[in-house]
């Protein structure tokens, strides 16, 4: 397996006799490395140490010898690393595994030289109390092979948890621990605690099934079971892919209880190591990608803004520590898993390993693609002038620019070709308004643009411009968040 190495300690826990006395010991070829005592408690019947910080490397022995009378009983775990614990969680498009994805094949046997990341993967499993251990587990902590990386369809190992994991050791150069507990088909409230639901009123009944549900949908039953029981451990981060599951159950609460998880999530793994774990640790997510809807309404679009708590990006002051992999331009219309489950799973990865090098790293870096920061409304050329926070890079002319036009209070979405621009601005032709423009959206759509053709990007990084939805302050009274539904 793979421990949290230093600055913070490893908890290490388990189960015993009430009273009985615990000597946990760390070992390298047969020298005692350090040695922690500790007493079985009464009611959990529990036992846990924290280990002195360790630098990374190993590979170590940990060994727990219980001392009850005249007893004695000992457990021993080898090839012990220390490195990064990174812990993967969300619905379908996190539980796809490696024999899933583009170049299936040659992913599977590219393991020889990461024997350092090491894979672990929770059972499906459910509960309507917060269990203290793992019902199941689907994969114990194993070296990855081409077995267990692509055991079956969304089964394990989930593919863009290996692959971030993977991205990162190639950065970092030390073992990298991973953790899969993820279920397809399920919304945030089955992965929520009742304290986070509550904190966003998410109402107590279950809710009407969806055809977008087709996992555990009754409230908590995923945090009881599949995060709840891991919550002593120490980590360095995680990363979380879901929402598809939302479109139709709560979508409009979705900027409330994905902050308000991480939130709690955050909270409880922070208490449950000791304070080993860092209170904001770094959480990073995927923003939805595409799929070819039957629909032309903006749900996926809403989930995406909401994703970001409306933001448009992250880190923000709802979501601090955060990071986010944009996806709607790695759409996959020809998936054999349906096109809601894209097959490049290592774009998904690429992205978010940039955003955990910057963000959970210090990594000086750009992880994110360009969204405008100021707009200016040239009325007498019917211009709209953007300005971008970064350079930007125009691939194609493209109306997936829209415009609120308002006139009698009514207001619709019309298109906004894309004009001239330059490295940073970029100019969208209004002259279509004849009333009051009240906001202009791109990408608000299910499916925005074919693959990896978005209309902007990053010039340097290959990072798509993000989502977004802005309104034009103060032109317009009324309420103006209603454009957005």
């Amino acid at each position: 397996m793979v421990l949290q190495k230093e600055p913070a300690g490893a908890v290490i826990w388990g189960y015993g006799i009430f009273g009985a006395t615990v000597t946990v010991t760390l070992c390298q070829d047969k020298e005692t490395i350090m040695e922690k005592v500790t007493s079985v408690k009464a009611h959990s019947n529990s036992w846990m140490v924290v280990l002195d910080p360790m630098k990374p490397g190993g590979p170590y022995e940990v060994m727990a010898q219980q001392t009850f009378g005249r007893t004695n009983f000992t457990l021993r775990v080898h090839d012990v690393l220390f490195g990064d614990v990174w812990l993967c969680s969300g619905q379908s498009n996190m539980q796809m595994t490696v024999s899933q994805i583009f170049n299936a094949t040659r992913e599977l046997s590219n393991t020889a030289a990461y024997q350092s990341v090491r894979i672990f993967s929770v059972s499906l499993t459910e509960a309507e109390q917060e269990l203290e251990d793992l019902a199941k587990v689907d994969l114990q902590w194993s070296k990855p092979t081409s077995e267990n990386l692509g055991h079956g369809v969304f089964k394990y190992m989930s593919a863009v948890c290996w692959l971030f994991g993977r991205n990162l050791y190639d950065t970092l150069h030390y073992p990298i621990g991973l953790i899969s507990s993820s279920w397809g088909g399920t919304p945030i409230e089955a992965w929520s605690s009742g304290r986070s639901l509550k904190t966003c009123g998410v109402p107590t009944r279950g809710f009407t099934r969806s055809d977008s549900v087709t996992g555990p949908n009754k409230n908590s039953v995923l945090w009881n079971a599949m995060i709840h029981p891991l919550h002593n451990m120490t980590l360095k981060g995680m990363i979380w892919y879901q929402g598809e599951s939302n479109i139709n159950v709560n979508r409009d609460l979705y900027n409330c209880t994905f902050p308000a998880l991480i939130e709690d999530w955050r909270q409880a793994f922070h208490r449950g190591s000791q304070g080993q774990t860092e209170r904001f640790f770094p959480f990073g997510f995927v923003q939805l990608s595409s799929y070819l809807s039957a629909t032309s309404d903006d749900k996926f679009p809403q989930i995406r803004w909401h994703q970001t708590a409306d933001f448009g990006y992250v880190p923000n002051v709802r979501m601090p520590n955060t990071f986010m992999a944009v996806a709607m331009d790695l759409c996959d219309r020809t998936s054999p898993y349906g096109s809601i489950h894209p097959r490049d799973k290592q774009t998904v990865a690429y992205r978010l390993h940039l955003g955990a090098r910057a963000v959970a790293y210090g990594e000086k870096l750009i992880f994110q693609g360009p969204l405008p920061e100021k707009m200016e409304l040239l009325a007498d050329r019917g211009l709209l002038n953007l300005t971008y926070s970064q350079q930007i890079q125009v691939k194609k002319q493209d109306k997936i620019f829209e415009i609120s036009c308002c006139s009698d209070r009514q207001c619709k979405w019309l298109p906004a070709p894309m004009g001239p621009f330059s490295a940073q601005t970029l100019a969208l032709n209004v002259s279509s308004c004849r009333g009051t423009l009240a906001a202009v959206r791109y990408a608000w759509t299910t499916w925005p643009c074919e693959y990896k053709r978005c209309p902007l990007y990053h010039p340097s990084s290959t990072l798509p411009a993000p989502p977004f939805i802005a309104f034009m302050t103060d032109q317009i009274p009324g309420d103006l968040s209603k454009l957005a539904e």
